[in-house]
């Protein structure tokens, strides 16, 4: 029922009936539960049936077309027509049963028409320029016919001035005759009904000569228009094979890549500046480098990807290095990242400890989800009881552990002796923690109050990670992640969500910090994530809004664009771009890729003001180095799509460990049921959790209501590993770790943490 409509309506003035080769008018077509029936301009021409949200919009959008030769149609009751094909059905309604009659009567005579025309395609045979020949007789043809049928009427016409003339004699002359009064009144009524006679038959054939004068004229139009289309479809031929020719040869160019570049010699740099460079080489010097065009206001950039300095191709996706800059290029040039940077392998090896590779199956349970959200509109997310059907076996606290996922970038960004180089990793791993939500459209378990989750990876990875419920009403998280690999990186999140009916908005609140042991401070805050077709059709997510991310100690800046997914947009879907400039505002870095796939950077070497644009701003013009790959997301495990689509990452998050604090994650019942695929008792333990929290609430509301009778002051509910304090930076006061909780990990004393499960 995705493409059911149904239009109603009365065919305008002027609208052909029904058996011509064009049918307009206005029909009622069904969208969907929430608005019903839609009115809707219908186009019926040439065996297709158009849709338009009004008359206006036939100039440049139509919202749907199905061919009627292969299509069902239907008729339900009085008014309603039902229209099938290919799996796309319309619902249309019409305002009268006649009107529904007439467009019936139309669709069935366009569908035998376009049914005829379909077989006398299919019977054609032979090759296009035969073809030609017969469409140009043809053509000749008709004109011919056109021609004897206007000189037929040239002689219909003289006829008729003949005998009109010769008649008006004859009623002259026997209006002279002296006949009775009664009789000459009568003979002077014929006569001036014979002149208009004459008058009106010349009308017609003027008229008839007019429309066939036309018709030759348009003929001859169309037979220049026709010429034109096939000399543009033979020449778009002959693009095409060129074009199959290139991809042949740059194929067979990228397969001896490899083998070039193992059997190239390495030149030390010192001889290296006095030789010319390689033609696989890229240089500073080279005249024929890239070329990017960004609007001032939002980095939207066309890369010119070289593979070699004599041919240049322009990308028409947008995208910087789309179709070039492989992986291996990072460490073959040194005009990107400086060579500490250069390190593309991200995870060591070592010996590791193994860990879980799948989890149970996703039950295949079906549920009424209208039922379940109808009451539900405009409150908040929190504050709505779920069933686990929506949930994954994660919490809101483990999710925001895998943002840890790629956690090797923040690795070498802590080795970049450049602060640009290193926020453009710095940006590079922002944007790859959205790469785990393209299919995750499942809800996070809403952690409770004083709920912990650690990630220990410092034998494996260097790093340390815990998070705490700090609040409930709103709910917010806190993150603390210390690396000991140079960085350290920490978050107060509070999640405000609203359910809009058709969509649900997820409105990450909080800023996050990043330091290195430099003494960079970066800050910079999530963008807004929407999930789809919560009602009716598949759920999808999308990313959009600005992410400024800042350098506080450099001044340095970065401002990424996330594009929100448009139907009618040629953008890449899920697109992200970037500009990185320094303290004095000059742009030195471009990045471009899509959030769930990777991102690229590409090196600044000169700017100019260009044209322009259609809205008035100029454009600024960015030559550039080659793009460079910062990060490329990793493929799913096997068998991911029947386990909630979880990374290798996430796989683990919920794995039992040893040690942990009796308030993690890993321990709450109704999450470790419904991962081992008993929903049922987990909708029970959930049930019984949350109304085990609102119990505390409720006496810690009594508590402080006695507190306040007595005039005494009540601290109620504080933290346990994290406390507020005002951040310098910002301004905001915020949730950071206060210590404590790997000391009492390292001593298994856990008594101080709360019974919450």
């Amino acid at each position: 029922m995705s493409d059911q409509g149904k239009g109603s309506g009365s065919t305008t003035a002027g609208t052909p009936a029904p058996g011509s080769d064009t049918y307009k008018g206005w029909l009622f077509k069904w969208t969907n539960y929430l608005k019903g029936y839609q009115r809707r301009w219908f186009v019926l021409s040439n065996g297709l049936l158009s849709y338009y949200r009004t008359q206006a919009e036939m100039a440049h959008t139509c919202r749907g077309t199905i061919n009627l030769a292969t299509a069902h149609i239907d008729t339900e009751d009085a008014c309603n027509i039902v229209l099938s094909s290919g799996g796309r059905t319309y619902h249309l309604k019409a305002s009268t049963e006649v009107e529904r009659q007439r467009w019936v009567t139309a669709l069935e005579l366009a569908k035998a028409k376009a049914i005829r025309m379909m077989n006398n395609q299919s019977d054609d045979s032979g090759d296009e320029e035969p073809a030609s020949q017969s469409d140009r007789s043809e053509i000749q043809g008709t004109l011919k016919t056109l021609a004897n049928k206007l000189d037929d009427l040239s002689t219909c016409n003289d006829l008729i001035a003949k005998h009109g003339a010769a008649l008006q004699r004859s009623l002259s002359e026997l209006e002279a005759l002296r006949v009775p009064v009664e009789g000459g009144e009568k003979i002077k009524a014929v006569n001036e009904r014979a002149t208009l006679f004459r008058i009106t038959s010349n009308a017609m054939i003027n008229a008839c000569r007019d429309f066939l004068d036309l018709a030759e004229t348009h003929s001859r139009r169309w037979q220049r228009v026709l010429q034109y289309e096939r000399e543009q479809r033979t020449h778009l031929e002959e693009t095409i094979e060129q074009l199959a020719k290139q991809h042949n040869s740059l194929e067979r160019a990228w397969r001896e890549a490899p083998a070039l570049a193992t059997n190239t010699p390495v030149i030390p740099a010192t001889e290296q500046g006095s030789e010319r460079p390689r033609k696989e080489e890229a240089s500073d010097e080279d005249e024929d480098t890239e070329y990017f065009d960004a609007m001032e206001d939002s980095p939207a950039f066309i890369t010119v990807t070289a593979t070699d300095h004599t041919q240049h191709r322009r990308s028409q996706s947008n995208l910087s290095g789309a179709s070039g800059g492989h992986p291996n290029d990072w460490n073959q040039e040194d005009h990107m990242m400086s060579p500490s940077c250069n390190d593309l392998s991200g995870k060591e090896i070592k010996p590791r400890k193994r860990r879980r590779t799948h989890i149970a199956d996703k039950p295949n349970y079906s549920l009424n989800l209208w039922s379940i959200m109808k009451n539900c509109i405009g409150k908040e997310l929190s504050k709505i009881p779920m069933p686990v059907n929506f949930n994954e076996p994660l919490s809101m606290l483990q999710r925001l552990s895998e943002d840890l996922e790629y956690h090797d970038l923040l690795d070498k960004a802590a080795r970049c002796e450049s602060s640009l180089e290193q926020l453009c990793l710095v940006a590079a791993f922002s944007v790859s923690s959205y790469s785990t939500t393209v299919h995750r459209t499942a809800k996070p378990f809403n952690p409770l109050l004083g709920e912990t989750y650690e990630l220990d990876r410092l034998e494996e990875y260097g790093y340390r990670s815990l998070c705490e419920q700090v609040s409930h009403h709103p709910p917010a998280a806190a993150h603390h992640v210390m690396s000991q690999r140079g960085w350290t990186l920490w978050q107060e999140i509070t999640i405000a969500s609203k359910f809009r009916g058709k969509y649900l908005s997820i409105m990450p609140l909080g800023a996050i910090h990043l330091t290195f042991a430099s003494g960079n401070h970066y800050v910079w805050r999530k963008g807004t994530s929407t999930v789809h077709n919560i009602i009716v059709g598949k759920l999808w997510i999308d990313q959009s809004g600005d992410i400024e991310i800042v350098n506080h100690r450099t001044k340095e800046t970065c401002q990424l664009k996330f594009s929100p997914y448009s139907y009618f947009s040629r953008e890449v879907p899920r697109k992200v771009t970037g500009v990185v400039t320094d303290c004095d505002g000059q742009a030195n870095y471009i990045l471009s890729g899509t959030w769930d796939d990777k991102i690229e950077s590409a090196k600044i070497v000169h700017s100019s003001r260009g044209s322009s644009s259609s809205e008035g701003k100029q454009k600024t013009v960015y030559q550039t180095l080659g793009p460079k790959l910062l990060w490329k997301k990793y493929p799913l495990p096997d068998n991911a799509e029947n386990m909630y689509y979880f990374s290798t990452l996430a796989l683990t998050l919920n794995e039992t460990e040893e040690g942990v604090g009796r308030t993690d994650s890993r321990l709450r019942p109704d999450q470790r049921l419904m991962e081992a695929g008993r929903w049922d008792e987990a909708n029970m333990e959930k049930q019984r959790l949350e109304e085990k929290q609102r119990a505390v609430r409720r006496r810690r509301e009594a508590e402080a209501t006695d507190a306040l009778d007595d005039g005494r002051e009540y601290e109620g509910y504080q933290p346990l590993w994290f406390h507020q304090r005002t951040n310098p930076i910002t301004g905001e006061t915020n949730f950071v770790y206060k210590g404590g909780y790997w000391e009492a990990k390292d001593r298994r004393d856990w008594s101080m943490c709360p019974d919450i499960f």
